[in-house]
This record gives structure tokens, sequence and C-alpha cells, in this order.
């Protein structure tokens, strides 16, 4: 598959923001309601390192198979190469910090 530079039209979430963009690095925030997520994708080059700010964040893991919950204040960190699918894991929306890099963003969705 054929990774994107820009997954902002690939699905939708109640709120992004860009808090810092640096070559190589960025923090994005994400608020996703109880019924969205951040479908199956994995980054070629860089990680993504969750921080919960208000809510539950679920985060399923391939390679290996690994399901993480994540409360406020929990940080978690996906490595370069591996699939994941994000979820709001409560009954509110959940919003989130995603620090990537180290390195160039790419986005590969999965089926």
């Amino acid at each position: 598959m054929q990774g994107v530079k820009d997954s902002s039209g690939l699905y939708e979430v109640e709120r992004r923001a860009r808090h810092a963009e640096r070559p190589g690095f960025r923090i994005n925030e994400l608020q996703i309601s109880p019924t969205q997520q951040v479908p199956w994708h994995f980054h070629t080059n860089i990680q993504d390192t969750f921080y919960v700010l208000a809510g539950e964040l679920r985060i399923f893991l391939r390679e290996p198979k690994e399901d993480v919950r994540l409360q406020p204040g929990d940080t978690y960190t996906v490595r370069s190469g591996r699939p994941h699918l994000v979820t709001n894991a409560g009954q509110r929306s959940a919003t989130f910090l995603v620090l990537q890099g180290i390195g160039e963003y790419d986005y590969v969705p999965l089926t």
C-alpha cells in the first residue's frame, strides 16, 4: 500500500489541531466521539506517542496483537511499522495528543 502525507480526509473526527510542526516531528491534538475511530494504519518511518488529555482511549495493535486502554495522563508509544487502530473507549468524547516523529510522516491505510 502507498502512504499518504495528509490523512485528515481519510477519517472523521470531532476536532483536530496542529500544535507544533518542524521537519521530522509534529504534535497533533484529536478529539473523537464515542463512535469515531482512527482506522487501521501504520507509519513507515515514525512512531506515534499518544497522550490522553480527557476521556478514554483504546488502541488495538497487530504484530504482536495487543489491546491498550489509556486514561487521562497515560501515554503509549507505537513503533514505526506496527499496525494500529485508535478508538474511543468511553461514553463521552476523548481528546488526545499524538507526538509523531522522528522522521518523514506518512499514513499507510490498511483494510
